[in-house]
């Protein structure tokens, strides 16, 4: 089992700020109606994401999201209709509540591999295009995740 790193050895990565945090929720409309008066209003989409890399495997996901601010901060409720991703087994694992870190960065491939040593690895990825790419990472004996989103 690999140690989950030192507050410093992560500070040494040089890490972006952080630009979103993602919260799991079961009642999108709820969750909205709760925290509106602290990042509200909220833009809603649907969040669905077809043939993304998943645990070794493709796998389809549905999803209803909303998106608030707190100053620059951006806040994602985030509510798992069906199929696979994080989002469903932090839900199926009867959690509720801060489910990852968003940074922006240039290149998630490059930024993947930086945080290898520190004992991440990706577990739900997908690549637009070129340009665009997002990704989750965890790590051993942390619930909480990364996501590094790579768009001009």
């Amino acid at each position: 089992m690999t140690m989950p790193a030192s507050p410093q050895a992560l500070d040494a990565l040089g890490l972006p700020p952080i630009d979103q945090i993602g919260f799991v929720v079961r009642d999108l409309d709820a969750a909205m109606a709760r925290y509106a008066p602290l990042f509200g209003p909220f833009q809603r989409i649907d969040g669905s994401v077809k043939a993304c890399q998943f645990r070794g495997r493709v796998a389809d996901v549905e999803l209803d999201i909303a998106f608030g601010r707190s100053g620059t901060l951006e806040i994602e409720l985030i509510q798992w209709l069906g199929g696979e991703s994080p989002h469903a087994e932090f839900t199926l694992q009867g959690h509720e509540g801060m489910h990852h870190l968003r940074f922006r960065v240039a290149d998630a491939d490059a930024w993947i591999a930086k945080v290898r040593p520190a004992g991440y690895a990706p577990i739900w990825y997908k690549r637009y295009s070129p340009d665009i790419t997002f990704a989750y990472l965890e790590r051993p004996g942390d619930p909480l995740l990364i996501e590094f989103l790579q768009m001009p």
